[in-house]
């Protein structure tokens, strides 16, 4: 037991954005929390990551002014990694963290920087089988690095860890009936989700649109769960009623561990995060890569999850409404092929991702990289030409 005049240790985790950095952060919080760590979470202004982050416990959340690096926007990028750098530099003087873990994209570059300033040791997770921009630019600067495939480890010029990547599913039966009620929805009947990521996808909402009908005359029994991002919400809904099927529409859902137990499969882009929840909840899918994210990486993913027999790729420049539904059918009505991708998404699970990171950045190899940085600290003036202090 931690004496009365103990501090619980502390440890800060970068991870805004996107729902794919914010959600493994946040498991691994809910890590340290039971741990004993009181971490804080530092996340960006939109509105996604406001959202995932209501009713968090255990846990202070700071909002810093990040942007992502888009072409013709960089000046305002650069503006903000600056302004994002001080807010964290004067957070962590306040509170000073024993580690700083950032988990990829434009929100960590900030919250990484000031750390380094400070001395204060930096541990990296990148959940994609290709690198974003942001961890292959900060992970010189990492005391060490953890990845989600084991084929992105050789894309960093130092060792990796691979730990998988962490979600918040805690133990529970799979294809729970009892979530489907939760949800609205027949218990006995199967559910279909559809999932564009924290955003939605409006290329995927279009194709299962189409797909409706077809699905009314030959598979009229399924039901639908629909994450359609709040931009199509009223669009995909009538369109559900239109067709007459049993279909439940959100805007936005953070209680995924709901989602993934009601459904018999899953239709969606091929975002690490979402696949490591897939490979959790053992649900087969077909994956729908988004053709422009960065290096291709979601294609990539995709690719790692197919070569295991685990999920169906298709292409969005190939998909068809037929094709889509070809491919599902399967996956829900034949007992044999749900076994064989289900066996495949088991050996894509890692439980401990989120305790092993935790353990990590509260362990002996963390105490000791903090001692040797402290020493160094010591013998060297911190705000000396600190080009980060106004």
């Amino acid at each position: 037991m931690m004496p009365p005049s103990a501090q619980p240790p502390h440890v800060t985790i970068a991870c805004g954005g996107t729902g794919g950095h914010l959600f493994p952060g946040l498991a691994v919080a809910e890590a340290l929390v039971s741990q004993g760590s009181r971490p804080s979470l530092m996340i960006s202004a939109k509105t996604v990551d406001r959202q995932a982050v209501k009713g968090v416990q255990g846990m202070e959340v700071v909002t810093l002014p990040a942007v992502a690096l888009q072409r013709g926007a960089r000046w305002s990028f650069c503006t903000n990694v600056v302004r994002s750098a001080r807010q964290s530099l004067a957070h962590f003087r306040k509170h000073r963290p024993q580690a700083v873990l950032a988990m990829g994209g434009f929100a960590c570059v900030g919250p990484v920087l000031a750390a380094r300033w400070l001395r204060i040791p930096v541990f990296l997770h990148e959940s994609n089988t290709i690198p974003g921009r942001a961890n292959r630019l900060l992970s010189h600067l990492a005391s060490e690095v953890f990845v989600g495939f084991p084929s992105a480890a050789s894309r960093f010029r130092r060792e990796a860890t691979v730990t998988g990547t962490p979600v918040r599913m805690p133990n529970a039966p799979i294809e729970d009936p009892g979530c489907r009620r939760l949800l609205g929805l027949d218990a006995d009947r199967p559910v279909i989700l559809v999932i564009g990521g924290s955003q939605g996808a409006i290329a995927i909402n279009d194709i299962v649109l189409r797909a409706l009908p077809g699905a009314r005359s030959l598979l009229p029994h399924w039901q639908w769960l629909h994450l359609s991002g709040p931009a199509d919400e009223a669009r995909v809904r009538a369109a559900y009623a239109a067709e007459g099927l049993t279909a439940v529409v959100h805007g936005f859902w953070h209680r995924m561990d709901l989602a993934w137990r009601a459904a018999s499969a899953a239709i969606g882009r091929a975002g690490a995060s979402s696949m490591a929840e897939m490979a959790a909840l053992r649900v087969p899918a077909v994956l729908i890569p988004f053709p422009h994210a960065a290096d291709n990486h979601q294609f990539h993913n995709a690719c790692a999850f197919e070569s295991t027999g685990a999920a169906v790729l298709i292409e969005q420049a190939d998909l068809k409404p037929e094709h889509l539904l070809a491919a599902l059918r399967p996956m829900v009505e034949d007992a044999a092929v749900r076994r064989r991708m289900q066996s495949a998404l088991e050996t894509w699970d890692q439980p401990e991702a989120a305790r092993q990171i935790a353990g990590r950045l509260l362990g002996r190899e963390s105490a000791r990289i903090i001692r040797t940085m402290n020493a160094t600290r010591a013998a060297e003036p911190l705000d000396r030409g600190n080009p980060l202090v106004a």
